[in-house]
């Protein structure tokens, strides 16, 4: 039945000049990066009391996995059940060290991440990378590559140095590029005094981590800007302009944009066109601000179907590094990972469904009611059972029916878990 109901989409989608088959042949080739902390709630293996520094998990839903061991069981249960090969990204509080060790940001080696190296090449997956500077001691006050103590920037100046050499390591181990993201939770609660000091400080940091150059093959570069953040609501010193500007003077360095940094009525889809004239490749953390950056799960809702048109109508595909960014303690963590993973699949096939050469050519004629009703008569395509028929031929299950198997996993694995 499920062939029969494809082959009937398929014809569907030829009249408007859509090969479905070549649809699935694309979407098989992308590789989404998939957050390690949607499944701890961000504590990671330095302090279990959970996130400092304007970052927050909300939520006691039970299982949450306690070492290591169980962290990468519950990402090998998620991976199971999306189609495709993917990526992982960590951040540098997920360090894995010999019992009893104390591993200090600052001193932080490649050593600590073969076991997650071992994973990745186990689980045939890339790993991303991103330096953690916040929940740590030295960034209580609020200010990291942009304090005025010339100390405590440069033990964060050491700890993105630090970073980028275990970014070189993954990606020489793995054998595909490793991007090593920076992004510092640094602001002011209130009006500042001074703006261009604290942002002349941090591009000073920045200047210095990125100082010593690495080879592309095995370790990429970007920066994320913010808007706000708890207790940070007046200033950020990393704001839009400043890392926009940054990596135009900065080529080798990318920018990352997070679809919850921006205004609650900006969205970032508008700004990946403009972004790719001037840049070679750009970085994206997906994920769905609720009136702020809430990092809520992605659902396949209207702006995330955009940002997935936008990559695809600027054939896009290969110059966008996508990872998901969010992290909900209230529902099942590792159902949180699918149904954001998936759902950024599902935008992507349905954006690579979308007639992009004839809806344009419309737009180009000023045929705006013929273009809006066939972008409107889109929504009830039959994309679905295009979806369902990749998931098949990835062997994993279509629908909702992978909730079941992870259920399964839940009731095998977590009876211990507090």
């Amino acid at each position: 039945m499920l062939h029969q109901r494809y082959q009937y989409a398929k014809e569907v989608y030829q009249k408007i000049g859509v090969d479905t088959d070549e649809a699935l042949k694309q979407l098989s080739k992308v590789s989404i990066s998939m957050h390690c902390w949607q499944g701890d709630d961000l504590c990671g293996f330095e302090n279990t009391d959970g996130p400092t520094g304007g970052i927050m998990a909300t939520g006691n839903y039970p299982g949450k996995p306690r070492t290591a061991d169980e962290l990468m069981s519950d990402i090998a249960m998620a991976f199971s059940v999306i189609p495709g090969k993917h990526r992982l990204s960590l951040h540098a509080i997920y360090a894995i060290g010999r019992p009893g060790e104390k591993i200090e940001r600052n001193r932080i080696e490649p050593r600590h991440f073969t076991p997650w190296v071992q994973f990745a090449k186990e689980h045939e997956i890339g790993l991303d990378f991103n330096p953690t500077f916040f929940s740590h001691p030295m960034a209580d006050d609020g200010l990291t590559l942009s304090h005025p103590d010339t100390a405590v920037r440069n033990f964060w100046i050491e700890h993105g140095k630090a970073c980028r050499k275990i970014s070189e390591y993954i990606g020489k181990e793995l054998k595909t590029p490793c991007l090593n993201n920076v992004w510092i939770p640094d602001g002011y609660k209130d009006i500042p005094a001074d703006r261009i000091g604290p942002r002349n400080r941090l591009k000073y940091s920045l200047d210095e981590i990125f100082s010593e150059k690495y080879d592309k093959q095995y370790m990429l570069d970007s920066v994320e800007s913010k808007l706000f953040g708890i207790g940070l609501e007046s200033f950020t010193v990393g704001s839009h302009e400043f890392y926009m500007d940054y990596t135009m003077h900065n080529p080798d360095v990318l920018y990352l944009m997070d679809s919850g940094h921006f205004h609650p009525t900006e969205t970032i889809s508008d700004k990946i066109s403009s972004l790719l004239l001037f840049r070679e490749k750009i970085a994206l953390h997906v994920t769905r601000a609720v009136r702020w950056d809430s990092d809520h799960v992605v659902l396949f809702e209207e702006e995330l179907k955009e940002i997935a048109r936008e990559i695809v109508q600027n054939n896009a595909l290969n110059r966008v590094l996508i990872g998901l960014d969010f992290f909900d303690a209230s529902i099942n963590r590792i159902a949180a990972w699918v149904v954001g993973m998936r759902n950024m699949l599902k935008a992507i096939l349905y954006a690579l469904l979308t007639p992009h050469v004839l809806l344009t050519a419309m737009q180009e004629r000023r045929e705006f009611t013929e273009k809006m009703i066939l972008m409107e008569e889109l929504k009830t395509y039959p994309f679905g059972d295009v979806w369902n028929y990749f998931c098949e031929i990835n062997n994993v299950p279509c629908s909702g029916d992978w909730l079941n198997e992870v259920n399964r996993y839940v009731e095998k694995n977590f009876s211990d878990r507090k």
